[in-house]
């Protein structure tokens, strides 16, 4: 959890590996579409920096985060990538339905993370309200995007 004094988009570049020879996949939810923008520009911009090819970047859409799993493993499936970032947002409303989509993302991203050898980042924010999800998503808490892109890297250049 992101205490108050986090920065999401903070890290030490001298830790991180040379993104140039790798190859990304980005899924993006399009529900919530200001916040899962907002994190894909921290993902790009964190990817870019560390060396990542623009070439070297495909991003797929999906209609919310519930399809992130599914778009993820035909990624995977269709495509060469070294590690794929899944950013969706989900906002806390009257219902369960918020737990369920929560839940059933995380426990599919992780599934692939075990049955795949390509990494999946789960960047999908599941906040309380539309104020958390612009403060993680490029508001005072940083972007949550750039940190799973740095996750990205290191998970890509393991082994």
């Amino acid at each position: 959890m992101a205490t108050a004094n986090k920065n999401l988009s903070a890290y030490d570049k001298t830790t991180i590996p040379n993104a140039k020879d790798l190859r990304f996949g980005i899924v993006v939810s399009e529900w919530n579409e200001a916040i899962t923008e907002g994190l894909y520009e921290g993902a790009m911009e964190a990817l870019l920096d560390c060396g990542a090819k623009t070439e070297n970047i495909i991003r797929w859409n999906v209609p919310g985060s519930f399809e992130l799993p599914f778009g993820a493993k035909k990624l995977i499936e269709t495509k060469p990538v070294d590690a794929v970032i899944a950013i969706g947002s989900v906002i806390q409303g009257e219902t369960k339905h918020f737990d369920f989509v929560c839940s059933a993302t995380a426990q599919g991203i992780m599934d692939l993370n075990v049955r795949t050898q390509v990494p999946v980042i789960f960047c999908v924010l599941t906040d309380n309200n539309m104020q958390q999800a612009i403060d993680r998503s490029g508001g005072k808490h940083g972007n949550k995007g750039a940190e799973a892109a740095i996750a990205a890297i290191k998970m890509a250049s393991l082994g």
